[in-house]
């Protein structure tokens, strides 16, 4: 008895090494020649090492996911088997499930001529055994029909999680090789089954979960807002404004502003809202829906809608109607900096009468707000952007914004919604009308 090695064999042209991805045997097994002992990974293909003696496994070279140079004696084994000198193997293709369940060819390996009894004991699976098709080294030749594609795990990992099949995938890399760019290429082609699931697939998917409990401020967030989508029947009224005369009005205001703050164009929201409420009542009001009774009010408390690290915040600017336009803009900064730092007091975040909310340069082209309770009204303000219009004779550029107002339609009908709405249009498309008194 002696004990022989089966080396890693060269896989490949231009292979060094190779990644040892699973074995078919453990030490103490007994093998016969040509049973499957490994399998091992290149940058090319996954293949199977086939055993060159019968006999008793006596050690291993290496764990899975080891990386081993070709020429490494990969098993050690007890045999009465006369040594093979010279290991020129050629490995079978492993199956994978990127080949799609293909058929692989049969192991050959080349020894010292055998036996008649020898012959006839591998003469069957000799029948069955057809020659490996040589691969193009041209990197843009096609893949000759049949041969089997080459790509690195990585790439054939990606593959395999996005269901497509690398022998229908031609390799722009070096040797016809896949590349990552080439399954970029298949994912985004719209024929392609992948495409269907939706653009950007993961490379690799993403596991895990977090769980985040629902406390403080987004409690509190989740709460009301479940509250007003329960019990507040919304109806949302959403119109185009050209503010094309506004936003020329505000840049020329900050021009010459000096030590004044900058106006943004919420102080002129503010303004528009002091200024169109007192014709409509209904819409500065709360209602009571347990004892039946609508409060409106006199005075103009503004609640602003604030994003903060904690959550939405509402601070209140109140009395916005004895307010000028840059006292409005000092009192608004001063009320989001205290919002954000967590700094503002009690009463500065309730006792709002009214809700305005602006998404800024990021909002959509209209939203649909949600009423904060007890309040019967909210504004939203959506981007600004250039549009041609048409003004009777030729398309016009013209900066447009569309505006978002809900209404608690348990006390506020649709006509009323309407032409408030429109009276907000009309000072906002006319800004001199927000300082004339008429």
């Amino acid at each position: 008895m002696k004990v022989l090695p089966v080396k890693l064999p060269d896989v490949g042209e231009g292979v060094t090494e190779a990644e040892l991805v699973e074995w078919h045997v453990k030490v103490g097994d007994i093998v016969r020649e040509d049973d499957v002992i490994a399998a091992v990974m290149t940058d090319k293909a996954t293949v199977e090492i086939p055993s060159l003696y019968s006999g008793k496994i006596t050690e291993l070279a290496g764990e899975i996911g080891q990386v081993l140079p070709i020429g490494t004696d990969l098993v050690m084994i007890e045999t009465e088997a006369e040594e093979v000198e010279d290991q020129p193997l050629a490995p079978a293709p492993a199956e994978t499930p990127a080949d799609n369940g293909a058929k692989k060819p049969e192991t050959t390996k080349s020894a010292e001529p055998k036996s008649s009894a020898q012959a006839d004991k591998t003469a069957e699976p000799a029948q069955k055994a057809r020659p490996r098709p040589a691969v193009s080294t041209s990197a843009n030749a096609p893949r000759i029909e049949g041969a089997l594609p080459m790509a690195a795990p990585s790439v054939r990992a990606r593959a395999r999680d996005g269901g497509i099949d690398l022998r229908q995938v031609p390799g722009t890399g070096p040797a016809g090789r896949i590349t990552h760019q080439d399954l970029d290429a298949v994912f985004s082609r719209a024929d392609h089954p992948a495409a269907s699931r939706g653009p950007g697939l993961p490379r690799s998917p993403r596991i895990g979960s977090e769980e985040i409990p629902v406390v403080g401020m987004r409690r509190r967030i989740a709460e009301r807002m479940a509250l007003a989508n329960a019990r507040i029947p919304h109806i949302t009224v959403v119109e185009e404004v050209d503010v094309t005369a506004l936003e020329d009005l505000r840049a020329k205001l900050n021009d010459s502003r000096g030590a004044r703050p900058k106006l943004t164009l919420l102080p002129f929201l503010a303004a528009v809202l002091a200024r169109a409420l007192p014709d409509h009542p209904e819409m500065n009001a709360h209602y009571d829906d347990e004892a039946g009774v609508i409060t409106r009010h006199a005075g103009v408390n503004l609640g602003m809608a604030t994003m903060t690290d904690a959550g939405l915040v509402v601070p209140v600017l109140r009395h916005v109607e004895a307010l000028g336009l840059y006292d409005i803009a000092t009192e608004i900064a001063r009320l989001s900096e205290a919002a954000r730092t967590s700094k503002a007091r009690r009463e500065e975040l309730s006792g709002s009468t009214i809700t305005v909310t602006s998404l800024g340069p990021l909002g959509a082209l209209a939203t649909t707000p949600i009423i904060n309770p007890p309040e019967v009204a909210i504004l939203g303000v959506n981007k600004i952007a250039m549009r041609p219009m048409w003004d009777g004779s030729q398309f016009v550029p013209r900066k447009m914004m569309n505006i978002s107002a809900s209404f608690d339609h348990r006390v506020i009908d649709g006509w009323n919604a309407a032409v408030f709405v429109q009276k907000i249009k009309s000072l906002l498309e006319t800004p001199a009308l927000i300082f004339v008194e008429v």
